[in-house]
């Protein structure tokens, strides 16, 4: 049934592009600094993923943590971002950019457009679950031509978000890919797949448990059990 569900590992390293392809996955979603949401990967990363992996690599293009309002020299940032995860090797970019009444912006529209020209699919990541109105919000993704969607439906996990998961992929999954994400696991993934999402969206990552007298940030791992396991499931 794996062709049925489409699997996307979000991950900040080599190691987990290579976990993603050795259980199914079809892509990655790479990025860095987790701990803050994830932002724009190094190139040699992207590279390395996209050169050493089977994966299809879908860039982060968030160069700044703390929100998702953008003024336009961060929208040059994202240009050259998004120009170079391509010239990488990356299948896709993932982005999303607000107005400060947390509305779609009109900026996504050129940096999808740039993305297209680009031979790049888009992803809309989880800026929108801050959306006042998430129907005019999708309507919104659509006409700017994104080809997919990151949503745990407004919530703080995709299986608390289902009912709008759930009533988005009925409306609207015939004119973009609705992912699910966030919080998704072996134990409740087969709930969140009964709203009818064909996309489901994890991170798998575990810590090293190293004691260490100065720290610099913890060094995670990769939990290739839990991509084994919800992989299975399907």
């Amino acid at each position: 049934m794996k062709d049925k569900m489409t699997f996307e590992v979000c991950t900040d390293s080599f190691e987990g592009a290579l976990a993603a392809e050795k259980y199914g996955a079809k892509r990655i979603e790479l990025c860095q600094a987790l701990n803050v949401g994830g932002l724009t990967p190094n190139y040699g990363l992207i590279q390395q993923c996209a050169l050493g992996s089977k994966v299809e690599v879908h860039a982060m293009i968030r160069h700044k943590e703390g929100g998702f309002v953008y003024d336009d020299q961060d929208v040059e940032i994202m240009k050259k971002d998004i120009l170079a995860s391509k010239n990488a090797g990356a299948k896709g970019v993932v982005f999303g950019i607000l107005d400060s009444d947390n509305t779609i912006s009109l900026k996504n529209k050129e940096l999808a457009e740039l993305s297209k020209e680009l031979r790049l699919e888009v992803t809309f990541h989880r800026a929108f679950d801050f959306v006042p109105d998430p129907d005019k919000a999708i309507k919104t993704i659509i006409e700017y031509g994104f080809d997919r969607l990151l949503t745990s439906g407004k919530e703080e996990s995709a299986l608390k978000g289902l009912p709008l998961i759930s009533k988005l992929q009925q409306k609207y999954g015939g004119q973009i890919q609705i992912m699910a994400g966030s919080g998704v696991n072996a134990v409740n993934a087969l709930k969140i797949a009964s709203s009818g999402v064909k996309n489901l969206h994890f991170t798998a990552r575990k810590s090293t448990n190293r004691p260490v007298m100065l720290s610099m940030g913890e060094l995670m791992l990769v939990d290739e059990e839990k991509i084994r396991s919800i992989t299975a499931m399907f």
